[in-house]
């Protein structure tokens, strides 16, 4: 068959889903991510990922939790339950038995039996459920092995060659004795076998290592195809191990080769090996087989990128010429950047389609998102990365993921405006230590990868003098989103002729209002002006927006309450403003979305944050370390929000496309004078000469809620105050520092 042939034979590549649900265990812990994202009671998920079109899912009949107490007390109440859902719905379910598990507490990775008893919980679930075709009875065993039985992450937690050696060779044999006993029952069961590819390149100093990591990544999939015997370039390392040379040959002898090789891919799967160790960061510093070394991922390092994913699928197709499918797709990032990746990778399987592979399908990993991978799941810690859903709030809402989804599913054009820029792992900005001149090993982009799509449509920002704004400009520059930061000079938001010339000028596709009037006091006295400008103004806004079907973002406050509750505010809650300020925030609110429904509007309160001088937080601070006094309100409960923290999310939302009032906060009610204590706890700073009052006794003109926290129905997006806190000292720390180093440098000392 000749590659045109070839392509016309394929089919049109797929998308699937894959929900993670690792069962890991920590000594005698076990962390269940399906209970930290709800889907272990949660039926109705399955109709969401239908709706993406998804055409299979990676689906967990998890031994651990099927099984826990062995096969005579299995309950298979769950999985009865959603696997005929899934078929009634047309999405075929991949059937996993182990996710980067260990098994039940009377097994382990290195149990000799582990292999027959999970063969025997294999053979049960194929009888349980005959008509399903598709199995990975072991998710990456490659990679488990080595976060098992090499770095000792995982349980068994061991940290030698041969007890790496020894959990694969019980992984891969699990498999082939549990595809044998699925297939007597299911005779054309297919195997859809799954691993991290990547790839390491190096400086020539530690060729041998690099070498050496590229021939380890094929390992599990070499002993199921049985191409390891006397002449496989790893035969010595695995005889060094001492494990009996019979028990490495018995794959050769009983191959098992999979039906579909399932490459797993994240940003982290290529590295880079540096003998220089004083250029890289101490965590990325270790020794390995003798060898001290850096070992980062590439695109922290290398000036020109890697091409990606293509060159890995295509060396996994030359290695097998079996079907191939990208079988987890994810990135742990902001918005843009997860779509950027999922345009990558589909695009890099079609182009691979296109050199006549036998590209199967892309897997959007982590439909519902994952907890604490960042540590390896060794602790709950809290750390969420959304997918095409997020599970902070009361159900599962869909991100802009999920619509690329549908789009991708149905074949139709990608729409969103922010995959116009490059993702961070081709931006300038990305590294973590001088950056390394490509080597001849990397291969070369195309002109349209290195250098992106030109950004075309922007976000208009207005507010160019404010904190908000300006904070907005420098994280858009942070995170490639093409944007614009507006003075009123540009774009004056209360008259409706400025809107629509800076409209016809720009193009955007969205506008988000950070400007407004914002001294709280003077407006009692300043009414006239404070409701042009934040009543008025977004009132203009929002007309021009729905015409021209252009994204709105506009920002209120927790003075839109009245402070007579003694529990936070949620959005739903109704509005009795106190002051002038306060009142022209609510009737903001209700014009906006009485004109455009879709528009988004961020209730937030009490910003503290790195880049302005002005706020409360750093004055105190301020104030106090200098050993002057500093009065704050003690009777005044707010809830503090880190700006950094607001941008971000804010930006998420809006790339998402929500719309209606969310409250935005560190999700903490304390006084101002509790925060201020706080700061100072954490940066070291003497509290003594802090003085607190009643905010009656300090002649504000405008009257105050006594309570303002807030709390948000949709979930809380933010992470906590105490973790802001920590960031924002350690910038204002960090800020000071290349401060003083800028003076010494300018005075020669």
């Amino acid at each position: 068959m000749n590659e045109q042939e070839a392509k016309k034979n394929f089919g049109p590549i797929e998308l699937w889903g894959g929900l993670e649900c690792t069962v890991n265990r920590v000594m005698d812990d076990y962390f269940s991510q399906m209970d930290r994202n709800g889907h272990a009671l949660r039926r109705d998920d399955l109709e969401r990922f239908a709706s993406l079109g998804i055409r299979a899912i990676r689906y967990p009949v998890l031994w651990e939790r099927i099984a826990p107490d062995g096969l005579d007390n299995a309950d298979w109440s769950w999985s009865d339950e959603r696997l005929p859902v899934l078929r009634d719905l047309g999405v075929t379910p991949i059937v996993g038995l182990v996710h980067h598990g260990s098994g039940p507490r009377h097994t382990s990775l290195v149990d000799p039996q582990f292999a027959d008893k999970l063969a025997e919980y294999a053979g049960a679930a194929a009888r349980r459920y005959p008509w399903v075709k598709n199995w990975t009875p072991v998710n990456e065993p490659t990679t488990t092995a080595r976060f098992s039985g090499l770095y000792g992450v995982w349980y068994p937690h061991g940290r030698d060659e041969r007890t790496f050696v020894q959990t694969l060779f019980n992984q891969c044999k699990a498999v082939v004795l549990s595809m044998r006993a699925i297939r007597e029952v299911i005779p054309d069961a297919r195997l859809v076998q799954t691993d991290d590819l990547g790839k390491t390149y190096s400086t020539p100093e530690l060729e041998p290592l690099a070498t050496f990591y590229n021939e380890r990544r094929w390992l599990g999939w070499d002993l199921l195809c049985g191409k390891i015997d006397e002449q496989h370039a790893l035969w010595s390392y695995l005889m060094d191990t001492g494990i009996p040379a019979e028990d490495i040959l018995w794959f050769r002898d009983n191959p098992c080769p999979p039906d579909v090789v399932g490459v797993n891919y994240y940003i982290t799967s290529e590295r880079w090996l540096d003998h220089r160790v004083e250029r890289y960061p101490e965590r990325y510093v270790h020794t390995y087989r003798d060898f001290r070394h850096a070992d980062i991922e590439t695109p922290r390092a290398l000036a020109t990128p890697t091409p990606g994913i293509a060159p890995l699928l295509q060396e996994a197709w030359e290695r097998y010429g079996l079907p191939l499918a990208v079988t987890e797709a994810h990135i742990d990032a902001n918005r843009e950047d997860q779509l950027r990746w999922l345009q990558e990778i589909w695009e890099a399987a079609h182009e691979v389609r296109e050199a006549g592979v036998d590209m199967r399908a892309v897997t959007v990993w982590a439909l519902l998102g994952s907890f604490d991978w960042n540590c390896l799941v060794t602790a709950c810690k809290g750390y969420y990365e959304p997918g095409p859903y997020d599970v902070r709030g009361q159900r599962p809402r869909p991100t802009a993921v999920a619509n690329m989804m549908r789009e991708l599913s149905a074949r139709r054009p990608l729409t969103h405006p922010v995959l116009q820029g490059q993702g961070w792992w081709r931006r300038p900005g990305r590294f973590f230590c001088p950056p390394v001149a490509t080597s001849a090993a990397v291969a070369s982009l195309t002109i349209e990868r290195l250098h992106g799509r030109n950004p075309v449509q922007p976000i208009l920002i207005t507010g160019a003098t404010g904190t908000l704004g300006r904070a907005f400009a420098r994280i858009c520059e942070t995170r490639n989103l093409a944007y614009r930061l507006l003075s009123r000079q540009d774009m004056d938001i209360a008259d409706p002729a400025s809107v629509e010339r800076a409209i016809e000028r720009y193009q955007p596709w969205a506008i988000i209002n950070t400007g407004g009037y914002v001294r709280v006091d003077d407006a009692e006295s300043d009414a006239e002006r404070c409701f042009r400008e934040n009543a008025h103004g977004p009132a203009v806004l929002a007309i021009a927006c729905v015409r021209h079907k252009i994204q709105l973002l506009t920002y209120s406050s927790d003075l839109v309450f009245d402070g007579t509750r003694r529990e936070p505010y949620l959005e739903s809650d109704a509005v009795a403003p106190l002051n002038v300020y306060g009142k022209s925030k609510a009737e903001a609110e209700r014009k906006v979305l009485d004109t455009y429904p879709d528009a988004l509007v961020i209730r937030t309160s009490a910003f503290f944050g790195p880049w302005d001088s002005h706020n409360f937080l750093t004055i105190a601070l301020r104030t106090l370390a200098e050993g002057s006094s500093f009065v704050a309100a003690s009777d005044t409960t707010v809830s503090p929000t880190y700006v950094p923290d607001l941008v971000h999310a804010s930006l998420d939302l809006l790339i998402d496309r929500e719309k209606g009032i969310w409250h935005l906060t560190n999700a903490q009610a304390v006084t101002w004078a509790e925060l201020a204590r706080k700061a100072c706890a954490l940066a070291g700073v003497d509290a003594g000469r802090l003085e607190t009052a009643s905010c009656a006794t300090m002649k504000l003109a405008a009257r105050r809620p006594a309570y303002s926290a807030m709390a948000s129905e949709h979930g809380l997006l933010l992470p906590s105050l105490d973790d802001a806190l920590e960031r924002y000292l350690r910038m204002r720390q960090e800020a000071s520092e290349q401060d003083y180093a800028g003076q010494a440098a300018s005075t020669g000392s």
